[in-house]
């Protein structure tokens, strides 16, 4: 399950939507130049991206900076990282340092601050940015910050976004010692806090529910436990987005979340420790495009409500104990992109009979459970996968002949499959057009490589490894499946 990518998807769109820096009608207001130079003054900037910060030009030419292109007055300060790598370690060396300065209290007109992925060595938050009134946009994460959140951002009554925390290599991580502050910004509508240490706070659902604006809530590894699990109602009338991964709840799924049934259109619950059995009364969540339950403790069948979220485009249920066979609904869901329900105990039989209304999946993953996928030679499924797992189930004896349709792979993985007998012939030409990984390892196939040659260059596309399995050439990837989070990383 790609769940990536949804939280940096929402980000870069985010910031796509964001004006850009645009030429003024009049130059820079003096003063403000010279507060913008004492607040890089402060700073260690090794990888000197801000050079163009000179005494001997109009600063709204400056690198990271805006003004009103009427009054001329600084509006944004964009200063992040443009390194910006999913490897942290590998952007250091470009990311700003030191201290934030108070100097920014000058720009009275600024709106938008982002200082996310530099380095401020494990510093508190500055609680003078909960004077700069006018902000509506601030995103200070994945920049070291640690300590005390501080309340004082509680003032920023027209804040839109903020952005907090993310992972850091210093001690103490961001905590609160409660979010009373929260409910007095009235007009926040996207509130990230990943990895920030929230608990401490037993009613956050309460509080974060009072901010009607709200659109979208990450609390991604803040240590929340089962607090109000019997909490009934909540107010977040405008919540579309509710990502609550990696916490440590152990109780069933809260009732709250079924009153969200007009707004809700993602919801992510992976990695914590909820038991139970997956409620039927899901299918209240009728707009829900994106469902993931993965790494949980659930039990029991898949509810065949599920089928009803028609809109439904990402299911994930993988690493769970559910048992019993799929249910007949979930084959009718047409807007089905990736359905990932890998290492459950899950029986049955999956024929072309079942696939033929997902036109649009793209990731397709069935690893580990004890599904029989048993489909015509001739079949021509109607999607072209990116995406395929399906190692320890029930694949062959055959080679799969349908797999040669699928020209869009990244990533196939059908080792352990029960696969035995000669490799078809037209597998190395077509292997050799994939751009990913291919691994066929503790299968039962034998080579037939007369009148083919295969050198290097069909074994890696793009600089991907392509393993061929254990009696073939094998060229091991550098890289490991991490099972918390479905990428590869």
């Amino acid at each position: 399950m790609m769940v990536f990518p949804l939280f940096w998807f929402l980000f870069s769109t985010i910031s796509s939507t964001l004006p850009t820096q645009a030429n003024t009608f009049l130059p820079c207001n003096e003063s403000e130049k010279h507060a913008l130079l004492r607040f890089k003054r402060a700073f260690y900037d090794s990888g000197n991206h801000l050079s163009s910060w000179s005494t001997h030009e109009d600063c709204c030419e400056w690198d990271g900076v805006l003004c009103h292109e009427i009054t001329g007055r600084v509006i944004e300060l964009n200063l992040d990282n443009p390194c910006f790598s999913d490897y942290e370690i590998l952007c250091h060396e470009f990311a700003l340092g030191g201290k934030v300065s108070p100097a920014l209290l000058q720009l009275e007109f600024l709106n938008h601050l982002d200082l996310r992925w530099n380095e401020f060595g494990g510093a508190p938050i500055p609680s003078f940015l909960g004077s700069i009134r006018n902000l509506t946009y601030l995103d200070l994460s994945f920049a070291s910050f640690g300590g005390l959140i501080p309340p004082q951002l509680g003032n920023l009554s027209n804040l839109h976004y903020l952005i907090l925390g993310g992972s850091h290599f210093y001690t103490p991580t961001l905590y609160v010692e409660n979010l009373h502050w929260i409910s007095h910004l009235s007009s926040l509508e996207h509130l990230v806090m990943s990895q920030v240490d929230l608990h401490k706070e037993v009613h956050w659902v309460e509080l974060t529910s009072m901010l009607s604006s709200l659109s979208m809530l990450d609390l991604y590894d803040c240590k929340l436990d089962n607090k109000s699990p019997s909490l009934k109602y909540v107010n977040f009338t405008s919540l579309t987005f509710l990502s609550i991964t990696s916490n440590h709840f152990i109780h069933e799924i809260p009732n709250w979340l079924f009153n969200l049934n007009t707004s809700l259109l993602h919801l992510n619950l992976g990695g914590n420790q909820l038991i139970g059995q997956i409620p039927e009364c899901l299918r209240q969540l009728k707009c829900l495009e994106s469902l993931l339950l993965e790494y949980n403790s659930f039990d029991g069948p898949i509810p065949s409500s599920l089928g009803n979220l028609s809109s439904l485009a990402y299911l994930g249920l993988s690493g769970n104990i559910l048992n019993g066979t799929l249910p007949s609904s979930l084959w009718l869901l047409p807007n089905l992109v990736d359905l990932s329900i890998r290492n459950n105990s899950l029986v049955g039989r999956v024929s072309e009979v079942h696939l033929k209304k997902l036109s649009k999946l793209k990731w397709l993953d069935m690893s580990s459970t004890s599904v029989l996928f048993k489909v015509k030679p001739n079949w021509v499924p109607p999607f072209q996968l990116e995406y395929l797992y399906m190692s320890s189930c029930h694949l062959g004896p055959n080679f799969p002949s349908w797999l040669k349709t699928q020209t869009s792979l990244l990533y196939l993985d059908i080792s352990n499959s029960g696969i035995i007998g000669v490799a078809p012939t037209w597998l190395w030409k077509w292997a050799s057009r994939i751009n990913g990984l291919i691994d066929l390892s503790n299968s039962q196939i034998s080579r037939n490589l007369s009148g083919v040659w295969l050198n290097n260059t069909n074994c890696i596309k793009h600089g991907q490894p392509f393993i061929l399995g254990t009696n073939f050439p094998i060229l091991m990837p550098k890289f490991e499946w991490n099972k918390s989070i479905g990428v590869i990383g």
